[in-house]
């Protein structure tokens, strides 16, 4: 057990005090055994007192933990507004065209649950295809605080690497090609536990470009935020004036730094998490798109589906309905 983990918890502290209190308490104890057998007898009494004393201090700390996540788990069911970050990966233009199909995948199932949305930031490449896109998927929160049934809790487990398999339209000899996308699906949530310090930010404003009309072209409304720690960036477009975007690109950054932080520490209990599918790191390969078989599967729950055309189209309720029965 690494103590230091439940020594950071508020929650917790007093009762790692105690524990390694029992630590030292222990070792006096067989010290003293060793260093005088006669005693041996005399502090074996005790000895069982510390270590059941021990044993329940673990129990309350874990239980506490424990409840943390759930609570936490509860809260993330009903968080109705989340940013969808789409990035091609490995093949060139070939990921970039694939980057572009799996937006149009999200939001075709997003507009079939009648959930808004609208593109903060896109970067694409010369054939059209998104080097990087980030949209803002927004749910009815209404419906959501009676069902349970929230934008993240249904996107939650889409993010990862996603692996295509098919021949490009370019390629000549038939040839399969493998190419790559990320997703990250990041939560907006209404208070953030987390807060960023002004000191660790660089902030830059340029004009947006684009369609939009002559204040958007002429105004330098668009902002770029870097926080310096993690040297992560995010820039806001959408928004008319400069103070909109600023805050938008301040909030998505807040969710990236919260879900990098999160990612870090679900990796520590990934272990203890039962039928967890994945901890939410980005960088691991979570499904594949093979075109000529006509299969998607998801190598998390090791199941696949059929009918890829449809699956594009949007039709991808069936596979989220699965991996949220695995990931309950």
């Amino acid at each position: 057990m690494n103590i230091e983990e439940y020594k950071n918890n508020p929650k917790t502290a007093f009762l790692a005090s105690l524990y390694e209190k029992t630590l030292k308490e222990e070792v006096e104890i067989r010290k003293l055994a060793e260093d005088d057998p006669s005693m041996k007898d005399l502090v074996l009494h005790d000895l069982e007192a510390i270590l059941e004393q021990r044993k329940s201090i673990e129990q309350q700390m874990n239980g506490i933990v424990a409840n943390e996540r759930k609570d936490e788990e509860e809260a993330d069911k009903t968080i109705d507004e989340v940013v969808l970050e789409v990035r091609a990966g490995v093949g060139g233009d070939e990921a970039a065209l694939f980057a572009t199909e799996l937006l149009d995948m999200y939001k075709r199932y997003a507009e079939s649950r009648g959930w808004s949305l609208r593109i903060i930031d896109e970067s694409k490449n010369d054939l059209g295809g998104y080097k990087e896109v980030s949209i803002e998927i927004k749910g009815n929160s209404n419906s959501t605080e009676s069902s349970g049934d929230s934008v993240y809790d249904n996107l939650r487990y889409e993010t990862g690497v996603h692996r295509v398999q098919r021949v490009p339209e370019t390629e000549k000899s038939g040839r399969i090609h493998t190419s790559t996308a990320s997703v990250a699906i990041l939560p907006i949530r209404k208070k953030s536990k987390l807060e960023l310090n002004p000191a660790d930010l660089i902030i830059e404003f340029s004009r947006a470009g684009g369609k939009g009309g002559q204040n958007v072209n002429k105004v330098e409304s668009a902002v770029r935020i870097v926080h310096k720690p993690s040297g992560m960036d995010v820039r806001s477009t959408v928004e008319r004036s400069q103070n909109a975007n600023r805050q938008r690109a301040l909030q998505l950054l807040t969710a990236r730094v919260e879900a990098m932080q999160e990612e870090a520490e679900m990796k520590k209990f990934a272990s203890e998490r039962k039928g967890q599918i994945g901890n939410a790191d980005r960088s691991e390969k979570i499904r594949t798109y093979n075109f000529p078989q006509d299969r998607v599967t998801d190598h998390r729950i090791k199941e696949s589906w059929h009918n890829i055309p449809e699956i594009m189209k949007g039709k991808i309720g069936a596979i989220i309905t699965k991996l949220r029965e695995f990931g309950a």
